[in-house]
Order: structure tokens, then sequence, then C-alpha cells
């Protein structure tokens, strides 16, 4: 068992088999609390648990799908692209909800860490919690956080937007695209935007711009507001 362990397929493997579990119960189900990326984690996490596996093992194939996270990323550029006569039209709304967002996503981390008590270590890795995972590790390393912490924190943000995100629409009456496009994707990055895509193709690309705009704010403010904590 250790010698296929230590092999990188090894994680790559066990997570494309997890997903697409993940897929096929939410294809039969279509419940949205069972999204494919959040079943995958449960079942990769059991998986290493029942079978004694270390993380680190687990790992030598995971940062291979980390390091294609990033031009993965670059992809979503793709239908921003073809939405660029809209983006034009309303420029100004869309950079102010875009920024009013990524402000108050670092944030509700800050203060609802200091009403807790939360160790500085920990606050600072959750304050990446809406950026998109390539992003965030990185600037977690930069301000002395738990990479590991942050990519947890990023993966619960994104499931909890997208399983969200409709019924929050639904209650509160959004129903335009613009607006609906880029609340999924500055509070949960391109999991979120995944969920915006299937929404409409407006929805989709206001998604995708919104990462690069909660991207870019977020390398900005937090390590200036890490120097105030």
């Amino acid at each position: 068992m250790e010698g296929i362990t230590n092999n990188p397929l090894f994680g790559v493997i066990i997570s494309l088999v997890a997903f697409e579990i993940g897929k096929f119960i939410f294809g039969k189900t279509k419940l949205a609390i069972l999204n494919p990326l959040l079943i995958a984690t449960v079942i990769v996490m059991g998986f290493l648990h029942f079978f004694h596996i270390s993380v680190g093992d687990y790992m030598l194939g995971g940062n291979l799908i980390v390091f294609f996270l990033a031009p993965a990323t670059v992809v979503l550029a793709i239908p921003l692209f073809q939405q660029v006569d809209l983006l034009k039209k309303h420029f100004i709304p869309i950079l102010g909800g875009g920024i009013v967002g990524a402000v108050v996503a670092i944030l509700s981390v800050i203060i609802l860490g200091k009403v807790l008590g939360i160790d500085h270590q920990i606050l600072v890795s959750f304050m990446p919690k809406s950026i998109t995972t390539p992003i965030g590790i990185e600037l977690s390393k930069m301000l002395g956080g738990i990479p590991s912490l942050t990519v947890f924190a990023i993966v619960i943000t994104g499931i909890t937007g997208n399983v969200t995100a409709p019924f929050i629409y639904s209650i509160f009456k959004i129903r335009n695209p613009i607006a609906r496009g880029l609340g999924l994707g500055i509070s949960s990055h391109a999991v979120g935007t995944s969920r915006a895509i299937e929404m409409g193709k407006v929805e989709g690309a206001m998604s995708a711009l919104s990462i690069v705009i909660a991207g870019i704010l977020t390398i900005i403010l937090a390590p200036i507001l890490n120097m105030f904590l």
C-alpha cells in the first residue's frame, strides 16, 4: 500500500474518482446540498482516515491539481469577454459592487475573529476565504497564515455560496443577472462562478469578473489591515 500512496498519481486518481462519484450523486438527486465538491471532499477525507494514509502522501498528487487551478481560473475570462459590451455599459456599478463586496468579505472575518477571540494566525488564514485558491494560498503564506487552513476556508466558502445562493436570491427577490453574478463571484470565487454559469451567460461573466476584483483588492487590503491587528 505504501508504494502506491507514494505515487503522485494516487492523489490525482482518488480526487477524480471521488469527484465523479459526487457528480453522479448530485445528478441523481439534484439536491444543492449534495454539491459534487462537498461529496468529493468527504469521500477523500474518509478514505484517507479509514486506510490511515497521510495527507502528505495524498498531496503528492493533490499538489498537481492545485497547480492547474490557476490556468483553470484564467479560462473564466472567456465568458467575460463575451459580455464585454455589458461590462462597458455598467462599469461603475459593477466596479463599485465588487469593491464593497471584497471589503465586506475581509472585514467580516476580522470583526468576527476579534469578537470570538480567534488566534491571530488562524484569523489571517481565514482572511483570503473569498478569493480563488491559488491566490489565497500565496496570500496566506505572505500574511503568516496556515495555507492548508486557508484552502479549507476557501472550499467551505465556495460550497456555501454555491448551495445557498439560489435560496438567498429567491428570498430577497434578486433578479438582476449582473447583481446575481457579482454576488456569487465576490463571495464564493470559482465554485460560486460555476453556479453563476448555470444561471446564465451574464451571471457567469459577471461572476468571473468579480473573482478578479476580489483577488486584487484582497491582495492590497489584507496586508494593510493585518498591520493593524
